[in-house]
């Protein structure tokens, strides 16, 4: 019973962060003006409205900006992970499918058409500009001098590094013509004014870190690119073209990105339609409805995911033991996002490592549940969205002849959750802010 209580909170998390509906939110129309959030437009001195953007909610975001403007949609151009295409083509707005979470060609080719379609702006036009989840994978133009190969090589580094994805966006935004508030200076350059609706996954949701920023102001310098790099030993393994590109930024031979108060951000409106903290009250309210006291604890969980797995089986067995921070029937919501430094071949994601952290240190705890949620429904390269841990995991693991142990140390909780049915498959979200997870007491 407490699983199905655990699903039905998840499939709440996800309801309120529907991407087509959390933009529909934030648009309205009263005669010749559009509103974005609370911001209004003079339909009747726009000559055209364009869409572009990228991320893994595109798809959802884009219909529903052509379902409300209909007509009004000159031409759109959006790249979304592969898979996460609708069912059926829009009508003005092309989806694109490209890589994720390593860049690939067909990324490439899709942010040279959205480059296009911004260069045909003029002063009378206005550009929407649709950021998600995986932008910054999605939406890639490398600098001059820097190839695909060389992003590819980086960004994989970076991922397994155990940097966050602060982090990574900082030294991802050094080595592009679009990150790092450069889309924005595209669009400055022809007049045009851009609105930008984002559907944050970052922790916080910093503008800047969304998606690498692409319409944001940029606090970070290619200094502190640099000192990523050192921090996490990839500097003698990042590719030459890229060490070559930093350093220059670094000794003031290359322009930096656009920082916070320049004045190409004045034509810049943004809004966040939907985040952590919107799916995480959902999930509280649907546990209240449920009967159980619930209560959202965080949506700044961070840290190295298995050590956070220790932590909220602290939670659970506080809780279980104490009635402590509330009644039993209990709900315990914590949002964020973990990174997992890997060391070893295994099979996996941050959410799955999450749960055999805390599996192991439940064992033999009647009644409670640790459930994890990657909200875009795949958890690292993998189909599952998570997974359940309880007192019962480890044992039932150690019947089957797995250790959990040995499974954690190669980062390979993919097939140990597998082989005991405690998955989490949500298929694809067509959604994606951060993660969830939940810590449920009996």
């Amino acid at each position: 019973m407490i699983r199905e209580v655990a699903m039905e909170l998840i499939w709440a998390a996800l309801g309120a962060v529907n991407p087509a509906r959390a933009v529909a939110r934030h648009l309205r129309r009263e005669g010749p003006t559009l509103f974005i959030g609370d911001r209004p437009y003079d339909l009747s001195q726009i000559d055209r409205v364009v869409v572009v953007g990228a991320g893994k909610a595109g798809a959802g975001m884009a219909a529903a900006v052509e379902a409300f403007l209909g007509e009004r949609v000159a031409a759109g151009w959006v790249n979304v992970r592969y898979g996460y295409e609708p069912p059926q083509p829009l009508a003005r707005i092309h989806i694109h499918p490209a890589g994720h979470p390593i860049p690939d060609q067909a990324g490439l080719e899709g942010t040279r058409q959205i480059l296009t379609l911004v260069d045909s702006l003029t002063s009378r036009d206005l550009v929407l500009v649709l950021v998600s989840g995986g932008a910054s994978a999605l939406m890639e133009a490398p600098v001059p001098g820097v190839s695909l190969a060389d992003i590819q090589a980086l960004t994989d580094g970076l991922l397994r590094s155990g940097a966050t994805i602060g982090e990574i966006n900082t030294v991802r935004k050094h080595l592009s013509q679009v990150k790092g508030g450069r889309l924005a200076e595209h669009i400055a350059r022809k007049g045009a004014q851009a609105a930008v609706l984002v559907l944050s996954d970052v922790v916080g949701s910093p503008l800047d870190a969304i998606g690498s920023g692409p319409c944001a102001p940029d606090p970070t310098t290619f200094a502190d690119a640099w000192a990523v790099l050192e921090r996490y030993s990839l500097l003698d393994r990042a590719p030459p073209a890229v060490r070559y590109h930093l350093e220059r930024g670094r000794n003031g031979q290359e322009t930096e990105t656009p920082k916070p108060g320049d004045d190409l951000f004045a034509r810049v409106h943004t809004v966040i339609v939907a985040e952590n903290r919107t799916a995480a009250e959902a999930a509280v309210e649907r546990a209240r409805a449920l009967g159980f006291h619930a209560v959202l604890l965080t949506t700044y969980l961070e840290g190295e995911a298995r050590e956070v797995g220790r932590v909220l089986a602290a939670l659970a067995k506080e809780e279980a033991r104490t009635g402590h921070p509330l009644p039993h029937p209990a709900c315990l919501v914590l949002g964020g996002e973990t990174t997992v430094t890997v060391r070893g071949p295994g099979q996996g994601g941050r959410n799955q490592e999450v749960a055999l952290g805390a599996a192991l240190a439940l064992e033999g705890w009647e009644n409670v549940l640790v459930a994890t949620l990657a909200t875009d429904g795949t958890d690292g390269p993998t189909d599952a969205a998570g997974a359940f841990a309880d007192g019962s995991t480890v044992p039932r693991a150690r019947a089957q002849g797995l250790d959990p142990a040995d499974h954690l140390a190669r980062n390979d909780a993919y097939p140990f959750f597998a082989a005991l049915g405690d998955l989490v498959i949500t298929g694809p979200t067509g959604t994606n802010v951060n993660d969830l997870a939940f810590v449920l007491v009996q």
